[in-house]
């Protein structure tokens, strides 16, 4: 069902659920485990495909709703699809747009994990059905209609290696009844989204795999009721996905319950995580792929990640990086950290010069690329443990 794609376990951990792969695509292969970076409009904002090369990135992310809201998908299908379009020649994966019905309903990732609500965005949000999802757009407000069927349509359009159904993302403060109804209809949307794919292949093979989500929010019985749901259906691979929780402590155990029943001979990908822990956490949990707009973002915001701190970055805006001569980490290979200083870097930002936001976003990139070599060689030499110390406090 899945030419051109395969995943292969070279090792497994002997003191956790860690293990070592190869994902196959027809666009080439991944070492997992392995963080894929958010080319969300289809652009690392700040960096070049060139730049992801240079600092050894083996797959990126495009977000199918804002691509089908502009330029549109059928725009980038005459251009030869998001690789061509972009210039991008490696593995790529799509989200369904599922996580935007949750966004635009119930606000952001990291206002739900902080407890509270972002009341000043305008709701875009016009109703959750059977059929799908109606919003109006935010780039001209015209009332827009997401449905499996048109998400795997659009998906296929834009050629992505690894594609995502459909699936409704709640918060994790609604109730144990809504949750089971919206996991419900979650299973519905991708068993509509699983025929879909199957009939556009049987008619025009784009050369694809098909990965379903885990929802079932907080709750283990139906986190353990949705692996059982996709381990009986022909996905190529898993997403963790949905409601993580309030706290750190609940997104780990839930991303447990998650975990506890899945196919192990599948890929698995967790969405829209990347804290340096975290990404321990589920490495150990058996996870092959993280995604997250955190490392990209926080770059263009002054601040750089860094080894065994806290908060595991640096602020280069703040005032004692005028007067440091030295690199953000004398240790870094990367191009910044190779030919710039704390104090020139502090400058870029004062001045609002976009240099500043590039040089950051390559130390960034470099960073989590090298963390997640790290991390591969810890599984493979069975010194997990050892790397982890070495990153985090």
């Amino acid at each position: 069902m899945y030419p051109g794609f395969s995943f292969n376990i070279i090792h497994e951990n002997k003191n956790s659920k860690a293990r070592l792969g190869h994902l196959i695509t027809p666009h080439g292969a991944i070492e997992t485990p392995n963080f894929i970076f958010c080319a969300t409009k289809a652009s690392i904002k700040s960096a070049s495909p060139a730049d992801l090369l240079r600092e050894n990135t083996q797959i990126i992310l495009a977000n199918t709703y804002h691509l089908m809201i502009q330029p549109g998908a059928d725009y980038i299908a005459r251009r030869g699809g998001l690789h061509k379009f972009m210039g991008w020649n490696g593995p790529m994966l799509t989200d369904s747009g599922g996580f935007q019905i949750f966004s635009l309903g119930y606000g952001s990732v990291a206002s739900e994990i902080k407890g509270k609500a972002q009341h000043d965005r305008p709701v875009t949000l016009i109703k959750i059905s059977e059929e799908g999802a109606i919003f109006r757009s935010y780039w001209d407000g015209s009332k827009q209609i997401l449905t499996p069927e048109s998400s795997i349509d659009i998906q296929c359009k834009l050629g992505a290696d690894l594609i995502l159904v459909l699936d409704e993302c709640t918060p994790f403060h609604v109730d144990r009844a809504y949750t089971a109804k919206s996991l419900a209809l979650s299973h519905r949307w991708a068993l509509r989204s699983l025929k879909q794919f199957e009939i556009m292949q049987e008619t025009k093979p784009t050369g694809q795999a098909l990965y379903g989500i885990v929802q079932g929010g907080v709750y283990e019985d139906l986190r353990l009721e949705a692996a059982d749901f996709l381990n009986n259906h022909p996905f190529f691979g898993h997403a963790v996905g949905g409601s993580l929780g309030g706290d750190i402590t609940q997104m780990r155990e839930v991303v447990g319950f998650a975990m506890k029943n899945l196919d192990r001979q599948r890929p698995v990908h967790l969405l829209g995580i990347g804290g340096i822990a975290d990404i321990f956490y589920g490495v150990k949990m058996g996870i092959d792929t993280f995604d997250c707009v955190i490392p990209t973002r926080l770059a263009r915001h002054g601040n750089a990640l860094v080894k065994r701190q806290n908060q595991e970055r640096m602020n280069l805006r703040n005032a004692w990086c005028a007067e440091d001569d030295t690199p953000i980490d004398p240790e870094c290979g990367c191009y910044c950290c190779q030919n710039f200083s704390k104090a020139y870097l502090h400058h870029l930002f004062k001045v609002k010069e976009l240099l500043g936001m590039s040089l950051v976003t390559f130390h960034n990139i470099h960073f989590m690329n090298h963390l997640m070599a790290d991390i591969r060689w810890g599984i493979e030499n069975e010194k997990l443990d050892d790397i982890q110390q070495k990153w985090i406090l």
